[in-house]
Order: C-alpha cells, then structure tokens, then sequence
C-alpha cells in the first residue's frame, strides 16, 4: 500500500499544472497502449476483426472484451496463447449497431453517438484488481494526459436490496485514497454501475469516470444524466459474480478486471471539443463531404436548430462510411440476413443523407473511403489493402438502392395522395412493403415519414413484425440448445484435478488394403453436466453432457461438423447413448447424449464411431483445401476464404473474389481440383509450434485464434520440408485441426453444384464428392444430350429484327438444375424412372423456348425491383 500513501500525499489539483496537450488522436492512442506496455507489463494484443468469430450470440464484434470472452468464460483452449494472457491492453474496433448495443437511431441526431468506435481497454485476468485498476487509470489520465483532476468525478456501485447486492464500498475508499473528494464520488444502482455480460455469466461492479467539458462548478447532478457537458470517459468493470440461470449470483473462482474507454470520447476530451465530430477523426471526413456536396460548410448545428438537417446529414455520412469501411474490410458486406442486413441498412441511410439531404452526385460516398483510409489507416492496415474493394462494393451497393428510392417514394407519394382523401396515418402495410420488398430499413421509413410530418400506424406494423419473427422462430423451432458448462463447472473440473480430455485418438486412423482403419476407445466417464451443474449421476431419459478421460470423437470445429455415434456401458451392449453432438469447452470435449438408463461419474464406456460418417467429412475437408488451393491458382492471390462448413453430404466454401465466376472459371477450377484428385496426393500433417509454422512460405490461414501448438496440413510436400525451406514446389498448406484422409483417390471425384454471389466480392461454393459427383456428372451429361435431340427437332427460326439469346441453352440449363435439385431432396429415387422425368423436363422446356418464343427479346429485361431483390 505504500505507493497508495505517496499518492495521498500529491495535490487533488495536481492536473491543473497542466495544460491539454491537444494530441492528435493517433498519438492518444499510442500513449494509451505505451502506458500500460512499458509502465504496467502488459501485453499489447492487436484488435480483432468486427466480425465475431466463434460468437453466434454476437451480430458485430461491440466492445473490447468481445475477444477474451473464452478466458472470461473458462472456455479457452488451454493450448491457446490467449490461455496464458494475465495483463493485456488493446485498442479494438467496434461497431454498435444491432442487438443489445445499437446505436444507429442515435448517430447525427447528437454530436457524440457512432456505430463505429474504437475502444481503449486494458484487463486483468486473475491477476490485479480494484486498487491497481483504479490507480492506473487516474495515473494516465491527470499525469500523462494532463486532465485537470477538478473535471473529474468517478461513480460507483451503491447496492441493490432486491438482488441482496452491498454497496461496493471497497472502491468508493479506493478512490478517497486517491484524493478525490467525497462528492466527486458517486453510487448509482444496476442499471449504471453493474455489468453483466449476458442474462447469465460473468459479472460485476463497475466504477465509471465522468468528464465536466465545463469546470469551475459542481456538475455531480449531471452526472448519468444524459448531458452532453458531463460525459463519461472510462468504465472499470471489476468481473467477480456469475449469474446464474435462476439468476442468482455466485462468487467466480478468479476476478478479472475489465476497462473501456473509447477514443472518440477521450480525443474530444485532449484536443478541447464539445463534440466528437470537431476532432481530428472527423473534420478531414467533414471538409471532404463538403467538398463533394452541394450543401454549405458543417456548422455542427443539432436540433431545431438544424434547418433541412444538413448537419445532421453531415454527421451520418461521416459515421457511416468510416463503419462502412471497416465492415467490409473485415469481410462484412450488405446483405440480407444478421449482420449484412444491418451494414445494408447502413449503407442505405448514408446514401439517402448524401444524394437526398446533401445534394451530392452519386458515387460521392465511396470517393470518401481515401478519407478514412488517411485517418484510421496507420492503425488498421486493412483498410488501405482492401480500399478499392471497399469502393467497389459501396458504389454498387448505392446503385441498387437508388433505384429503390425511386420506387419507394412514389409509392410514399401515392399513399400520402390518398391519406388526404382518408385522414388515416400512414398505413403499416404500405411501410412493411418497402420494408420487405424494396429493402427499406425500417428506420429509414420511419425518418422519411418524419421529415414529412406524419407517422405510421405502429401498433399494426408491430403487429406485422411480430408475425414475421413468430414465423422464423417457427422455422427454427426443433433446435436442440447445447449443453455447454458454464465457467463455475469448468473451474470446479479444474479445481478437483479432472484432466483435459485426450482426443488425440481422432487422428490415429491408417490405411489397410485401401481401407480406412479408425481406433476403438474405452474410456472413463470423469464428470457429468446437467445442464446447470456438474452431477454425480444422470437417471433415466435425462440429457446431459459427458466427460471422458478419452475419445476418439471430433468435436465440431474448425467449419468440420462433429463426429456422429454412441456410447455402451460396461457389459451393457444392447444400451445405447446415441451422441446428438460433441463440443469443446476449456480443453474439455463434452458429449451430449440422452440417457437411455443410469450413468454415473466412474463408469466405463466404449465409443462406437459412425465410421461412414466420419470418412464422408474427411473427405469434404480434404476436397475443400484443394478447392482452396485451386481457387486461388485460376483466379488468383487475392481470393481469400471467408468461411467453410463441412459436413457428410456437402461443403461449402466462402471467398472473397472480385466480380462473378463466370461458368469458364468454375470449369478451370473443378478441372484442377480433379486433377488434384486423380494424382493421389499424399496428405500429410503435422503438429507444430505456432510461431514456426507462420513462418512456412504460402501458408494459408483464416481469421481465427490457433492453440499452439498448431496443426499443419500440406499436399505431397511433408510438413518438415516446407519448415526448412526446402520445397519450391506450389502446393497446398493450411493451418487446420480437422481430420483429413491420407491420400486424395478417395474423395474420386468433385462437382460443383452451385456458386452465388452473397454478397458483392463474396461468393459460395456448394460442391460434393465421391459418387454423389459421379451421378450428379452422368445425369447431367445425359440431360444436355437429351435435351440437345429435342432442340434439334424443335428449332424454329427466329423472326426478322430479334436475336436468339442465351435462354435456349438456358432451358437446358435449368433441366440440369432441377436435376440436382431432386437429386439433393432425393426426390430421383422416387420417380419410377428419373430419365423418363428428365427428358420430359428437357422437353417441356425447350417446346416451351421454341413456341412461346419468350426466349427472343432485343434485350434481356429485368426490372430495378427485381435487380435489387438480388442485391
């Protein structure tokens, strides 16, 4: 305590020898991170993507924390680096913007609100605490920042009687300690000052520091208040509870530390602004706009105040696109689902302020990502790699829309007409309709109704919006949630000495006589989970999840789905634990059955693996790092993977890629992916520390955290020739954990079944293998023959002044699409002959081609609503 007792002693006022410094917000944010590197041991970890990876629960990555929520939860791999972490600091990128943090109807309506933030944080994992977090944030800020201590007042956790919480008088004396005066020290209850991650897990007091922007007076009264001249800065979250299901709280067995503070805010605070948008992250954004526009200069005017909205749009347009360019440099991109929809919806807002508030050209929003990319760029490297991509995607985008905008106000224009007739409000059908079919964001209707004055009739257009999710809930309904431990489980696992589970049998497979032979496990039954604790005993009919001392099962990672089969007990043969899933948590694999009779920590099991199963997944993910691999050898370097799933039946494989396939494309990488096939490649693997294994030449790797050690996956070259240096050879290498054969023959065969744009500059593969190809490519082989006879008999001659297009070989086309189509729902089998169903397919179509002669235009035609229902 006695560097506690030296501070008492400074001066409360000590800061006022000190004068703002006025820093850039680059230099904020590198004294921020040396602060804490150089003066307190911690370990500098770079931000995460704003894409969450491994977080379903999560649509953006919104707070600094987001990436240690394994540690958080006890979830980490232990052979992860993130395992050893005990004092970190970062700068992370966010967006709030969906979900339980969402922002975006606040952006441009107050001068402090952004969908993207950067984040200052810095955490403490079982290390130091209260005290220590404390005493380092009031350090930087008076000291090295030279905020006057008299601005500052701090708020703590005042208790709550109905939770059976106390007052967190342990802080409030900290902070006496540190010299602030008792009323600069303020209690506020759970909603303010207790943070919680979820409606269950880690949990904790926090204490807040509020900046007065004008000083010289006593503002505790504004403090919490939603005042613009009393903001808060830092949040210091002390994680010392886990809330429980029956929301109950228990003490954890290790208290972290958790902090916030984000640069906007604090770079507003250093350089003397009221607003965020007058600091040097904005106003280069704000000059440019102006520059592109045919409005006045930004005046920064909120309000009434703020005639036609100009500033407002101002403000937008300036968030938008630095959220946009980060988003898409992170392989976000606008959508129609999760997070894409709320980027489209971004997107579309930023660019009705543009063209319709600022009166600039189209294309103007996307000339402004150089802007960003001068400004965030020597943080985030991405953005500068990725800024013509950005451009690409915004200015189609923006195309797409504008041609709904102008659908989407003549339909407002014709319902106002007759709402004049009426007198009714708006009317909710009219809103859902630009809504679903013309992709308006609901906001955006509600903003263009606003400026005019009127309001929709929301009591029905929520009840619209509560049939659509009732209708999706449905469609979701039968899905079974996963019994993971929660981290009190997995630190009393910890604490009783139960050993990680040894999976590395799911690699100890070899090849006999062309055959795959796959290990037989018995193993130990260590522990049980409920559902909410860990059990001595599961009854009858129960589910719950298993921990073995062993197995040979793949739990679900890496984009391969987990292994399917069952468990027997002792002698019980004839008594099967059917396992529904196998996961992972805090280097636990955890089976999920339901108990057909009783089971008991200590009994021994035998696990039978679904061995068909688990070959068809090998074989997908064998064919999806060739698939990889050819990809990138047609079109280039620049194809990066975005995602993959494996499972028995199919893969399917994300990339990114500039502009569509075209069909020459596809058929030049399925033909080096069979070539691939048809070499009988030897597979080979290897488990090597992480830090070596960057270093190998050509090694692909996605955005995820790896344990380390890390396993290795190359074709034909050993893993031990690519690490010395010694190969040359282009082939195929992968950090990957997945299983995979040992030789390429056995996938026989790869087709691609489909490819589509998701979104622009991100495309998916559908492909399967083995004899599903090898039907797929008979069938449609003899489909196009089929049908070419008929188009022979059937050609008619096109009348004078139109041309033949593409739709003839199209009808083809579409009968070998519904030809796979009945071969994935496995409708074939139940034609009594499925070449007789063809060929009448072929020939409806092409009589069809031939006599309706729709197939002839001057041009193809496609409607603006239905181009943009593709977007």
């Amino acid at each position: 305590m006695l560097w506690l007792l030296l501070r008492r002693l400074r001066r409360f006022s000590a800061g006022l020898e000190r004068s703002f410094s006025s820093l850039p917000a680059s230099q904020v944010r590198r004294t921020f991170l040396d602060f804490f590197r150089d003066k307190h041991r911690h370990q500098v970890v770079p931000s995460a993507s704003v894409r969450p990876i491994g977080d379903p629960s999560l649509l953006f990555v919104n707070a600094g924390m987001n990436q240690f929520k394994p540690v958080f939860l006890g979830t980490v791999d232990p052979r992860s680096p993130m395992a050893s972490y005990r004092r970190v600091v970062n700068s992370q990128r966010c967006v709030r913007a969906g979900g339980k943090h969402n922002d975006l109807d606040d952006v441009g309506r107050d001068v402090y609100h952004h969908t993207f933030f950067e984040m200052l944080g810095n955490w403490s994992f079982g290390d130091y605490f209260k005290e220590e977090a404390c005493w380092m944030a009031w350090s930087l800020l008076t000291e090295h920042y030279g905020i006057p201590a008299d601005r500052l007042y701090v708020s703590y956790f005042g208790g709550d009687a109905a939770s059976g919480l106390l007052a967190d008088e342990e802080t409030r004396h900290i902070w006496l300690d540190l010299g602030v005066p008792p009323t600069r020290i303020l209690p506020f209850g759970l909603k303010d000052n207790f943070w919680e991650m979820g409606d269950t897990g880690p949990c904790g007091p926090c204490t807040e520091i509020h900046y007065d922007h004008v000083g010289g007076r006593d503002a505790a009264g504004l403090v919490n208040t939603d005042n613009p001249e009393v903001v808060e800065i830092w949040n210091l979250v002390f994680i010392q509870y886990n809330r429980e299901v029956d929301h109950s709280l228990r003490l954890l067995p290790q208290f972290s530390v958790d902090t916030g503070m984000g640069l906007e805010r604090l770079v507003s605070v250093l350089q003397g602004k009221r607003s965020n948008y007058d600091t040097d992250l904005f106003t280069p954004l704000l000059d440019a706009i102006h520059q592109r526009s045919g409005a006045g200069p930004y005046s920064g005017r909120t309000g009434k105040a703020d005639e036609g909205h100009v500033d407002r749009a101002y403000r937008v347009i300036a968030d938008h696109i630095r959220t946009l360019s980060v988003c898409i440099a992170d392989g976000i991109h606008p959508g129609m689902s999760g997070a894409e929809l709320v980027l489209r919806r971004i997107l579309r807002r930023a660019v009705r302020f543009c063209i319709e508030v600022l009166k600039a050209p189209q294309g103007a929003l996307a000339s402004l990502v150089p802007t960003v990319v001068h400004i965030l760029g020597d943080a985030y490297p991405d953005l500068a790699r990725e800024a013509d991509r950005i451009i690409d995607v915004i200015n189609e985008n923006e195309a797409h829309f504008l041609s709904s905008l102008q659908h989407g106000s003549r339909l407002i224009q014709r319902t106002f007409r007759r709402m004049e007739i009426t007198g009714s409000p708006f009317p909710a059908s009219v809103a859902w309709s630009l809504h679903r079919d013309l992709g308006f964001p609901l906001d955006l209707v509600n903003l263009m109704l606003e400026e005019r004055g009127v309001q929709v009739d929301h009591q029905e257009l929520d009840r619209l919006i509560s049939k659509n999710q009732k209708m999706l809930s449905e469609q979701q309904a039968g899905v079974r949630p996963r019994l993971l431990p929660d981290i009190l489980s997995l630190a009393e696992l910890q604490r009783s000495g139960v050993p990680h589970t040894d999976d590395t049998l799911k690699y100890r497979y070899r090849l006999e006589n062309g055959r795959y032979v796959f290990p037989g496990c018995r193993a130990t039954v260590l522990a049980l989970y409920d559902g909410q604790a860990l059990v001595p005993e599961v009854s009858e009919a129960q589910r719950c999840g298993v921990i073995l001392d062993r197995t040979c099962f793949y739990s679900e990672q890496g984009g391969q789905s987990h292994d399917q089969g069952y468990l027997t007990r002792g002698g019980l043969e004839d008594v099967l634990y059917s396992v529904e899933a196998v996961i992972r948590a805090g280097g636990y694999v955890v089976h999920q059955v339901t108990v057909p009779n009783l089971l008991k920590t200590g009994d021994q099991v035998q696990l039978h693996l679904n061995e068909a199963h688990r070959l068809s997944c090998m074989v997908k993910h064998t064919a999806t790092h060739i698939l990889n691999f050819a990809l990138r050898k047609v079109l280039g370097p620049s194809v990066q993977q975005r995602g993959s799933h494996i499972s028995a039946d199919h893969l399917r494989f994300d990339f990114s890629v500039k502009g569509s396939l075209s069909s020459s494309q596809l058929q030049q990488v399925e033909t080096c992916v069979n070539e691939i096939i048809s070499a009988n490649l030897v597979v080979h693997s290897s488990e090597v520390p992480l830090q070596k294994a960057r270093t190998i030449q050509g090694l692909r790797t996605v955005d995820e955290i790896y344990p380390d050690p890390v396993r290795v996956v190359s074709f034909e070259v050993p893993v031990s020739e690519l690490l010395d240096g010694g190969s040359v050879r282009e082939t195929s290498v992968e950090l990957c954990c997945g299983t995979h054969l040992l030789q390429t023959s056995a996938i026989e065969e790869l087709v691609i079944i489909s490819e589509k744009q998701l979104v622009k500059g991100i495309s998916r593969i559908i492909a399967v293998t083995g004899q599903d190809a090898v039907q797929r490519n008979s069938l449609g082989e003899e489909t196009v023959s089929v049908a070419a006879g008929f188009s022979e008999q059937c050609s008619v001659a096109p009348p004078e002044g139109k041309a033949l297009n593409s739709l003839c070989a199209g009808c083809v086309g579409s009968a070998e699409m519904l030809a796979a189509l009945f071969l994935t729902l496995d409708l074939y089998k139940s034609w009594m002959e499925g070449r007789s169903a063809l060929i009448i397919l072929s020939a409806v179509l092409i009589i069809h081609c031939s006599l309706d002669r729709s197939c002839l235009v001057d041009e193809p035609n496609h409607t603006e609503m239905d181009e943009d229902r593709t977007d």
